[in-house]
């Protein structure tokens, strides 16, 4: 059978993610890379180990005959890649969000059907297994009712005021930090279990450092190089540092959501709660292989990992033999898994019933950030606008 050839647009951190996770398939090359200029292309293509490099997008999505393309590039330039690539009939894998706005996500999500484009959106934290065993158990009842849904994502990696970041500046990241980078992971997570998705939001967001120091020179953000006064240029930041949520859900639940970055000591503590009317459960990403289940009348429970005793739908993400851990690198295998096989088999491009997070998602999800802004703003419970419904 003939290989599938994918394409990466990007060379950072989750370009090796993906790189990885594609190469791991086995029925898939990765054919190509293109960075912002030639000599990004080619030492993105080196650390890689790619063949082929290019410093344009454009050229690498018209002379590499390449069956899907991996958008890994910063938010403002989503869109314009994804639009292209549609137009040219190449399938898209695309790192969230899928556009700087509502608007572009319904052009895109159209321009896709138009021409019958498999899309994905890489909300690859779903594909713990222990968040698919979650979902299994819910949708078998397990939990009875959903009642309350509640957790946090924290970070510190914006707790200094030297801390600076592209995703800082509403014009390149968008006009929603923290909560649309890594609280729409926690969204989609527990939409995804539940089956219920979010219908209502009260959110108080707040910019803990409203002026920050940018260096004059690029530097990794957890860099230990020591600057002076006169290294920095001072920066008013118009994005937030934390946003605390009310929810409502479309079953009934309701919820309480913090996302913030800037929590001492807190890297990525993803973490949620579900407690229903026969069962709780609660998951954290720093110990993905484990999963807390309470019940009122008999012992608590820890259930680690073990595919012979998983659901099947679940056991089929749980790559490893219990007792062996598996973490956030095979999350994006997993994913993109479900996606190139859809591709491969050329199954039917549904986007309200994909096995993976879809275009569709991402317009979902934008959605949800829109009302946390707009409720923040007027200090009231706002109802999500969605313009179409069915991902999860």
């Amino acid at each position: 059978m003939k290989k599938l050839r994918a394409g990466i647009i990007g060379g950072g951190f989750v370009a090796q993610a993906h790189v990885e996770a594609v190469r791991r398939l086995g029925f898939v090359d990765v054919a190509a890379v293109s960075g912002r200029n030639p000599e990004k292309g080619r030492i993105a293509a080196d650390k890689l180990q790619i063949e082929q490099s290019f410093g344009d997008y454009r050229e690498m999505i018209d002379k590499s005959d390449l069956d899907v393309i991996h958008i890994l590039t910063p938010n403002s330039s989503h869109f314009e890649i994804a639009v292209y690539a549609a137009e040219q009939g190449v399938n898209i894998v695309c790192e969230k969000p899928l556009a700087m706005e509502k608007a572009e996500a319904v052009e895109l999500l159209a321009i896709a059907r138009k021409n019958g484009i498999y899309n994905a959106i890489c909300h690859n934290q779903r594909y713990y297994p222990m968040v698919k065993q979650a979902r299994e158990m819910c949708r078998a009842g397990e939990l009875g009712e959903v009642r309350l849904i509640h957790g946090s994502y924290l970070q510190d990696w914006m707790f200094y005021d030297t801390d600076f970041n592209w995703r800082l500046m509403a014009e390149n990241g968008g006009t929603s930090r923290t909560v649309a980078d890594i609280g729409t992971h926690w969204f989609d997570q527990v939409q995804h279990i539940t089956g219920q998705y979010i219908t209502d939001v009260y959110a108080d967001l707040s910019t803990i450092i409203p002026v920050r120091k940018e260096a004059r020179f690029a530097y990794d953000t957890y860099s230990t190089v020591e600057l002076g006064p006169e290294d920095y240029i001072e920066r008013e930041i118009d994005t937030e540092d934390q946003g605390i949520l009310l929810l409502k859900f479309s079953g009934g639940a309701r919820g309480v959501f913090i996302a913030s970055q800037v929590c001492a000591g807190r890297k990525n503590h993803i973490e949620w709660e579900i407690n229903g009317s026969k069962k709780s459960v609660q998951w954290c990403g720093e110990e993905p292989n484990r999963m807390w289940i309470g019940e009122r009348g008999a012992p608590n429970l820890e259930f680690i990992k073990n595919p012979g005793i998983m659901y099947p739908e679940a056991a089929k993400y749980a790559q490893t033999v219990q007792g062996l851990g598996e973490g956030y690198f095979d999350t994006f295998k997993s994913l993109l898994s479900d996606f190139y096989g859809c591709v491969r088999d050329s199954q039917p491009m549904d986007d309200a019933k994909a096995q993976f997070p879809t275009f569709l998602t991402g317009l979902m999800e934008l959605s949800i950030v829109d009302a946390v802004l707009e409720s923040s703003r007027k200090g009231s419970w706002v109802s999500v606008d969605y313009p179409c419904k069915g991902a999860y």
